[in-house]
């Protein structure tokens, strides 16, 4: 999975190229390195997002059919449930993305009617992936992009071919489908099973392996999501993550979502109709928000968000990605914020203030969930060491943190952009002098990264607008 992101990450997605305005240095002493061709990686993403949909739906189709066997009504309408409902979301993104309801592709439309629409988009990337090269191809568009180094920021230009602009509809497709799988189905499937474990009191194998395939999909999901922020802020650079940095953020996304999980599902055992609340007091907390920040601002509905939509398919499209944002927010740490009113729909200013909250709340609302469990448990964990336990999901929540504090302070890509880092905040929030108390104003404890403004690349180029392609983030320095 890592190698999957590794190799991959969102090196072809497409934006439009941004101009910025001018620094005060002139950018023409800086010389652009120009590269013929840009090297095409093999579509691993797309292979792994394909065998986790389809080993979640057969494993959750293979459950379902026990749950028929032995009568248990209740987990298999769940089961089916969260199952289907991803499934047929995956199914309307990848036909959104690729526009076939325009197209005359009446095999390619029967696919995704019978759920099998990933299968097909997989081999289609592997085919364009093994015919490319084969053939010179002219290039369709040019990729500029910033590389970071010990000496500063190099302009690069790459040539993009065919090949790779196919590829890069793929690659785009994929994470979406993986951040909605994960969110809108491995993760209830999880939680449920894992509850149905609970109140049975017994764990089939085909139960066992769907909660371990959900657990892998949702934490790819995460990764997706953290490395697709990471791209968004910094999309006028060429991004690196290093081995390092992905071993970080597996281990601070799988603990977060596994001790999240956890929490809410002890908690639920004792007090089942107390969760609830708080599980819906989230969802519409992190639904609200981006629609009362853009209300506040009076801003108006984004233009262009796709061409064939109208104001209202445009809204219905906005409420379906709040929906999202929320359920991610749920469970983990979204890494991107929602602004209604940009086209891009993300917040390319990182608010670490908000970081912090949401990690201090959530780590005092697991407490409380925990501890709620240990006064109400059932006499079902007379065998379990229950002050352990707890002591276990706040230790590892609190590990969660920890790695993320690690990935920021030393293996994010673009920390040297950071105005100041986390050891720099902790420094304020710890070591104030004479041990007295500065007044608000005169703490700063924002690390709002200070990125320079990139070259004028298209003033030295003559070239008012390109088409720009997000390449390889992860190549050996």
């Amino acid at each position: 999975m890592t190698m999957a992101v590794e190799c991959e990450g969102t090196e072809n997605d497409i934006f439009e190229y941004q101009q910025y305005q001018p620094s005060h240095k002139p950018a023409s002493n800086r010389p652009i390195v120009v590269v013929n061709h840009s090297s095409i990686h093999p579509p691993f993403g797309v292979v792994i997002t394909t065998v986790l949909y389809c080993a979640e739906f057969v494993s959750a189709a293979v459950l379902c059919s026990m749950y028929h066997k032995t009568d248990d009504q209740f987990w298999l309408g769940l089961t089916i449930t969260f199952m289907l409902v991803p499934s047929v979301l995956t199914q309307l993104t990848l036909t959104f993305v690729h526009r076939d309801l325009g197209r005359d592709r009446p095999l390619v439309l029967l696919l995704h009617l019978l759920q099998m629409g990933p299968i097909l988009r997989c081999v289609e990337a592997l085919m364009v992936y093994f015919q490319a090269g084969r053939e010179e191809e002219p290039y369709v568009t040019i990729s500029r992009k910033i590389r970071l180094s010990m000496g500063g920021g190099t302009p690069t230009e790459w040539e993009v071919s065919h090949s790779e602009r196919k590829l890069a509809a793929h690659r785009n497709a994929f994470k979406r489908t993986a951040v909605i799988q994960a969110f809108l189905g491995s993760t209830p499937q999880l939680t449920l099973q894992l509850y149905a474990t609970i109140q049975e009191k017994y764990m089939p194998y085909t139960r066992v392996v769907l909660m371990g395939i959900t657990l892998v999909s949702i934490t790819y999901g995460a990764l997706v999501c953290s490395v697709l922020a990471i791209q968004i802020k910094y999309d006028d650079y060429k991004v690196r993550l290093r081995p390092a940095a992905y071993l970080c953020m597996v281990l601070w996304r799988g603990l977060e979502i596994a001790t999240r999980v956890a929490a809410l599902v002890l908690c639920s055992t004792a007090l089942t109709y107390w969760v609830a609340p708080a599980v819906l007091g989230n969802l519409a907390f992190f639904l609200l928000l981006p629609w009362a920040e853009f209300w506040t601002r009076k801003a108006s509905l984004p233009e262009n968000l796709e061409k064939d939509l109208s104001k209202v398919g445009t809204t219905v499209v906005l409420c379906l990605v709040t929906l999202l944002y929320a359920c991610i927010n749920i469970f983990c740490w979204s890494a991107v914020e929602l602004d209604l009113a940009h086209r891009d729909l993300i917040e390319k200013r990182q608010r670490w203030g908000r970081l912090a909250a949401y990690y201090s709340v959530r780590l005092a609302e697991n407490i409380v969930l925990v501890v709620l469990w240990y006064f109400f448990r059932s006499d079902y964990y007379e065998h379990v060491c229950a002050p352990m336990l707890v002591l276990q999901l706040i230790v590892c929540y609190a590990l969660a943190v920890l790695f993320m504090l690690l990935f920021y302070q030393y293996c994010h890509p673009c920390r040297r952009l950071f105005g100041r880092n986390v050891e720099d905040c902790l420094r304020c929030v710890c070591c104030r002098p004479d041990g007295a108390a500065q007044p608000h104003a005169e703490v700063s404890l924002t690390l709002t990264p200070q990125v320079p403004p990139p070259p004028d690349l298209t003033s030295q180029l003559g070239l008012d607008r390109e088409t720009d392609i997000l390449d390889d983030i992860t190549d050996a320095a």
